[in-house]
């Protein structure tokens, strides 16, 4: 087993999960055991673990017949870790599973199972129970079941009863319905009615249709005397395709009515001190509220009576979708460390236990991950993370780079055990946020706070469109307390640009702005990132991979398989002697990991005619990788090793491809980017992950892994290399968020290499974001100087900026470094004269 994961220690495993009802505040009314029947049945089993790869269990895998698989919730509880999934948009039942894990990770599946598309735990201090979907576990690991035509919709959160937290417990639904259960008789009560067509309880019926807007329900959590809900979508069809679409909602329940609304935005987790207990019990604690809109996330706090408001800096944009179903489940809760853990918009970030106003310091994001995360908890000493790995359908996540690939044969997930140290190094912290996004804003008017700490490089970008200069002043809040002072005054001329990094000393929570003229539109935007101090070579545990130049290697295309066969099939092939490939078999991997040889001519033929890789989709020509998108726009990409110019050693190798769910691995000329759905803005907002310089011909996921094909022929066997039972083919498997192992990212090219170009016309823009030590170099042909202008895009969205314009003289090159706390998402050039240019930019190579 590896090292990284250790079954949890009883002792210290029923402390947690006693500590976490008592310390809501609410005295247990029963201890915690492990029933002797459970204890034995544990050390009878207690022998030879079961496979375990960075992480992450095959024999854990969670499968339903759905079109996603995700999972909603994991709770340890009664000494087991409890588990369940969910599928799309399945209101009454489903073939989804409650599972129950043991110590020793061994999964079992309750036969109470019904299904459903639900992601609400809690657990109710008095009368010692898990509620988790529509199950009911007691302290002995017995379950019942509320039946779902008693309680239809799909549940998405479980909180303290206003009234009778003792007897009862609240239920909210993904359609803003509301329930009441009492605990011991399981009887419900309907308060308002489930958006899908008025479901409510036929036994105890509401009467109320909620008027709130947004759908796509997330969080429930109960203050001392107010229920909170939060939703993240809308049903518009313009949120289908336009991230900037109004969205989502956040929203109370005083006891009767309808919901009233907070705040017109997306949010997701709602929750305080009081945790998985479901609610405060003390009255001077907070509720947090976590959210998003365009421009940054958004942290809201019910405090002393009143909404405080808050932002942070997004660290990718696949969540951005404004129909709401690329988020998930974020959360915040605690791990057993003195900060929670909140997941939010692809970050691990700290967050203090005491967060009000007054008391704000303390959130700093741990790092950068790819998972999707729909739940977590501490068991033993490992966090574990509930993901959602594979969907059989791709939802709207189409594009022509994919080529006619069919999806999974099944939809699957499965949890990922990680030490709590590690949630400090998965991907470098880096992170982009605007408090004004190209709108009006009046003379006078102060911005939300923006969070300015645990960021070794912070920048401002300003612009705005007023006829006269403008004087922003940044204030800073130092340590949290609300207490503002002036930091400096940026002056931006009419119609201008500024940007302005900040002193890597200055030590301050906050940061907000304010203006002295009204403006038309203002863009305010914060660019914050850690130095990337990564190697240039792929870590150890990619040994074995086929590099550039290796020839004597295997691989193929590779899909996870469906009919409920929970396999994945592998066509290997190998270099051929007159250069081109020739088969080697068909081959199937197992749950155990055996990768076997299977005589089965029609599933490989199948395999290689519905899993091919697309070509002709991607243009590599002198300056640097072009990509054009399904809406006919053109994006450039650095390049990597020139061997990537063409084919690798087993030809075509894989563009694109979906291996978590709702958005893409795209690996290109040596890299590995991040590329959200195009609902969530596509290549536009992309990111790089690492830079590999590796052959992978193909890549997929399956049983919670990433599986990487192309391996060398002479790669050992072991706990990455997978060999086949005749010794002739070989994949690699890992976790997702091992890829940021893989090397920090960098790269060459640009949009001109003796390129004609006509004054005055912009070039293709060219991505910058994400990436350390960046330099341009400019040259020309023509015979005097000629003014070359740079601009960038700083938020991914189309607004040009000029950055600077240089001045060519005839047979010189002008290079320029850009200063280390710069960043924007593109940047394009500009020349004022005909002539042939050249403009190449040099990433990650200091």
């Amino acid at each position: 087993m590896s090292t990284d994961v250790q079954p949890p220690n009883r002792r210290s495993f029923l402390a947690r999960s006693a500590a976490v009802v008592v310390g809501a505040g609410v005295a247990a009314s029963a201890p915690l055991i492990l029933p002797a029947r459970e204890a034995a049945a544990a050390g009878t089993r207690a022998g030879t673990p079961p496979p375990e790869v960075s992480g992450v269990f095959p024999s854990l895998a969670m499968f339903n017949d759905e079109g996603e698989c995700g999972t909603g919730a994991v709770v340890p509880w009664a000494g087991r870790l409890w588990a369940l999934t969910y599928g799309p948009h399945l209101v009454r039942g489903s073939s989804d599973k409650l599972y129950e894990i043991t110590g020793d990770f061994r999964q079992a599946v309750r036969p109470e199972s019904v299904g459903g598309t639900h992601a609400n735990r809690m657990i109710h201090a008095e009368s010692q129970q898990l509620f988790i979907g529509p199950y009911v576990i007691d302290g002995s690991g017995g379950v019942r079941v509320i039946p779902r035509t008693e309680m239809p919709g799909r549940l998405t959160g479980t909180a303290r009863h206003l009234t009778a937290p003792a007897q009862r417990v609240h239920f909210a639904t993904m359609e803003e319905g509301l329930y009441s259960v009492d605990v011991d008789t399981l009887e419900v009560f309907g308060h308002i009615k489930d958006g899908n067509g008025g479901l409510t309880s036929p036994t105890n019926p509401a009467t109320i249709d909620s008027a709130l807007p947004g759908y796509h329900g997330k969080g429930l959590y109960t203050g001392t005397s107010v229920l909170v809900y939060s939703n993240n979508g809308d049903a518009a069809p313009e949120a289908l395709t336009d991230p900037r679409t109004t969205s989502g909602a956040l929203a109370e329940w005083n006891g009767e009515g309808d919901w009233s609304l907070v705040r017109r935005n997306q949010f997701t987790e709602v929750t305080g001190p009081g945790g998985i207990a479901g609610g405060n019990t003390r009255p001077d604690d907070p509720v947090w509220a976590v959210g998003w809109d365009y421009r940054s996330l958004i942290l809201m706090v019910l405090h002393g009576g009143g909404w405080h408001t808050y932002r942070l800096p997004k660290a990718g944009h696949c969540y951005d979708g404004a129909h709401g179903w690329n988020t998930e489940w974020p959360r915040i809760r605690d791990i057993g460390q003195s900060s929670l853990l909140m997941t939010m918009h692809g970050a691990m970030w700290h967050f203090p236990p005491g967060f009000k106003p007054g008391a704000t310091s303390g959130i700093s994001q741990r790092s950068t991950y790819l998972k999707v995360v729909g739940d977590f908890c501490r068991w033993g000493e490992n966090v574990v993370f509930g993901t959602d790995d594979t969907a059989r359908n791709e939802f709207l996540n189409k594009r022509r780079h994919k080529g006619n690939i069919v999806g999974p044969g099944q939809s699957q997930s499965n949890l990922w055990f990680v030490r709590p140290d590690r949630l400090d190094r998965l991907g470098v912290r880096r992170g982009q946020g605007a408090v004004w996004d190209d709108e009006p804003v009046e003379a006078g008017s102060v911005s939300d706070p923006f969070l300015f700490a645990g960021f070794e490089r912070r920048a401002l970008h300003l612009t705005h469109t007023a006829p006269g200069q403008v004087r922003f002043t940044v204030e800073i809040d130092r340590k949290g307390t609300g207490s503002w002072t002036p930091f400096t005054r940026i002056t931006v001329p009419a119609g201008g640009y500024r940007w302005t990094g900040f002193p890597a000393g200055l030590r301050a929570e906050w940061v907000r702005l304010r203006l002295d003229r009204d403006c038309p539109t203002v863009t305010a935007t914060f660019a914050m990132s850690d130095k990337d101090r990564r190697p240039s070579t792929p870590a150890a545990l990619f040994d074995g991979l086929a590099g550039i130049g290796d020839t004597a290697v295997s691989g193929g295309l590779v899909r996870a398989r469906g009919a409920d066969l929970r396999t994945l099939a592998l066509v290997a092939d190998r270099p051929a002697g007159s250069g081109g490939q020739e088969p080697v078999g068909y081959y199937e991997l197992d749950g155990e990991l055996a990768l076997r040889r299977v005589d089965d001519p029609e599933s490989a033929q199948y395999h290689r005619d519905n899993v091919a890789i697309p070509t002709d989709v991607l243009t590599v020509d002198s300056a640097s990788v072009l990509v054009v998108d399904d809406a006919g726009r053109r994006w450039r990409l650095p390049k990597g090793d020139p061997a990537f110019d063409g084919d690798g050693p087993l030809g075509p190798e894989r563009l694109d491809r979906e291996v978590v769910t709702e958005r893409d691995l795209f690996n290109c000329h040596g890299t590995a980017y991040e590329l959200p759905a195009e609902n969530a803005g596509g290549f536009a907002k992309m990111r790089p992950i690492a830079t590999h310089n590796l052959r992978i011909k193909d890549y997929c996921s399956y049983l919670g892994l990433v599986v990487l094909s192309g391996v060398r022929d002479d790669a050992p066997a072991g706990k990455h290399i997978l060999r086949s039972d005749d010794g002739r083919t070989a994949l690699w498997v890992g976790a997702v968020d091992d890829l940021w192992q893989l090397g920090r990212p960098r790269g060459e090219g640009g949009p001109w290499r003796e390129t004609g170009v006509t004054a005055g016309v912009p070039s293709d823009p060219y991505l910058m974001t994400g990436y350390d030590d960046k330099r341009v170099h400019l040259s020309h042909d023509d015979p005097g100087p000629v003014g070359i202008t740079l601009q960038v895009d700083l938020t991914g969205d189309g607004r040009w900026c000029t950055y600077r314009t240089f001045t060519v003289g005839t047979g010189a090159t002008v290079s320029h470094s850009f200063p280390d706390d710069f960043s924007a998402y593109w940047v394009r050039c500009v020349a004022d004269r005909d002539c042939t240019a050249t403009a190449r930019l040099t990433y990650g190579q200091p």
